[in-house]
Parts: structure tokens; C-alpha cells; sequence
């Protein structure tokens, strides 16, 4: 299958506001490959430049060096995102719309006509579970309530590559379970997911290739089986083990 996200040699650097200090380096020569069609895990601890990957793609930050590109289109062209819907991991919404009203000013942005809007509403309101919720206050909704609207805003313009950041954290069992769901649903529609993610067990669940990063640079990258191997029981301890991270023994 082709790619569809790829970075090559992929370089950021922030400047330091202290004088004389050296640029942070936040990413050190990534290469990443995502194939379509595909559920794809981003990996890392706090810190290690999951969320400057994410901007970098968005048009957000530019790179230092290297290059992003998505369907084979620079991200810097602004056409390269037309194809993607977003999500990111601390959402916010004008509390006073319902679900419906929110949508709706989405579609409108995108440029869908009212009929298409009305029938995309439609459609995505039931693919997330929120169809008998769809007139109630926004600020009336839970975190997993919420969290499911924002999935129905990422998809308003019927996009090819869905970018979530973080998309159950914070979320209790039930909300992180119809989250996953919407997510698979989402592959057997033919899309591509492209998430991070603190929760190694979900991840593991749904996903077919995983890249861990720690600290800029990539660390490991492929099938979740592959990652995990024969020496390790689950891909938590795989990621454990590839990051460095020993557990303190008692004093």
C-alpha cells in the first residue's frame, strides 16, 4: 500500500529565549512511513516530540530541516491538508451550540452545500452514538461525550487521514471503548488513522504498526507483533524496554 505520511530526515529546533543558549532540538532526523488504510500508533514518553511531529504535519511549526509531506504533497502547501481532519488532545468548544449547530458551523467553513451538510451531520451524529444528543447543550456533555463530538467535527469534510492527538485521554473505560470503536469503524471505511498515545493498551488493540520516539529520535517502528516479539509479554513492557526505562528497586 502506498504511503501516505511520510517524514524524511525530519528536524526541529526551537530557540532559546536565554541568551547565548543553544536551540532545543525537538526532533532529530525522523523518518516516518504511513501506509493507507492503516491505524497507526505514535509513541513516547512526555517530551519526546509527538505533539511537534503533529504540528509539523499541520502546517503549524515549520521544519528546521528535511521534509513532511501528506499524499505526496509538501505540508508547507496548504493543499496538503484538504484531505486530513484533526483532533487534538485538549478540545474546546462554544458551549452554548448543541452537537448539530457545531457541526453545522463546521460544514459551513468547508464549504457543503446544505443538503450534503445535512446528510453528512446525519451520518457522522450516528456513526459517533450522539444522534439522540444532538440538540443538547455542548456544555452539558460529558468528557466522552465531548470527546465523540470532536471525532464528528474531524470527519465534517469526509477526510482520507484522521490526525488524533491523545483522542481517550482522560476518558473513563466505556468512553475509551465506543472511542475505539468509532476508530475501527473508521479503517473498514478505508481511512487512515495517524494517533498518539499515552494508552499502550488500547494502542495495542487497534492498531496494525506502531513508531516509539523518545527524545527526537525515532526508537522502533512496525507491526505491533514485531515490536512486541517473542521477549515481551504485551507492548507496554516492549516500550518500556525500548525507551531505557528501569524501575527503581527499593532502598
Amino acid at each position: 500500500m502506498s504511503a501516505i505520511l511520510r517524514t524524511e530526515k525530519l528536524r526541529v529546533e526551537f530557540r532559546s529565549r536565554e541568551f547565548r543558549q543553544a536551540p532545543k532540538v525537538a526532533l532529530k532526523g525522523l523518518d516516518l512511513e504511513v501506509a493507507a488504510g492503516d491505524i497507526f500508533g505514535f509513541l513516547g514518553p512526555n517530551g519526546a516530540g509527538k505533539t511537534t511531529t503533529i504540528n509539523v504535519l499541520l502546517g503549524f511549526i515549520p521544519p528546521t530541516s528535511g521534509t513532511a509531506s501528506l499524499f505526496g504533497i509538501d505540508v508547507r502547501q496548504p493543499i496538503a491538508r484538504q484531505r486530513i481532519g484533526y483532533l487534538p488532545e485538549m478540545t474546546y468548544y462554544y458551549k452554548f451550540l448543541t452537537a448539530e449547530e457545531l457541526l453545522r458551523f463546521y460544514a459551513k467553513i468547508f464549504g457543503l452545500p446544505r443538503a450534503q451538510a445535512d446528510r453528512r451531520i446525519d451520518q457522522l451524529l450516528k456513526l459517533v452514538e450522539m444522534d439522540s444528543a444532538r440538540k443538547r447543550l455542548i456544555k452539558n456533555y460529558s468528557k466522552g461525550m465531548q470527546q465523540r463530538v470532536g471525532l464528528a467535527q474531524a470527519l465534517i469534510n469526509d477526510p482520507d487521514l484522521l490526525i488524533l492527538d491523545e483522542p481517550t485521554g482522560g476518558l473513563d473505560p466505556i468512553g475509551r471503548m465506543k472511542v475505539r470503536e468509532i476508530i475501527l469503524r473508521l479503517k473498514n471505511e478505508g481511512k487512515t488513522v495517524f494517533f498518539s498515545s499515552h494508552e499502550l493498551g488500547e494502542v495495542e488493540t487497534i492498531c496494525d504498526r506502531v513508531a516509539i520516539i523518545q527524545d527526537g529520535e525515532l526508537k522502533a517502528s512496525g507491526p505491533v507483533n514485531e515490536i512486541t516479539g517473542t521477549e515481551h509479554a504485551n507492548l507496554e513492557k516492549a516500550f518500556l524496554d525500548i525507551i531505557g526505562y528501569r524501575p527503581q528497586t527499593a532502598i
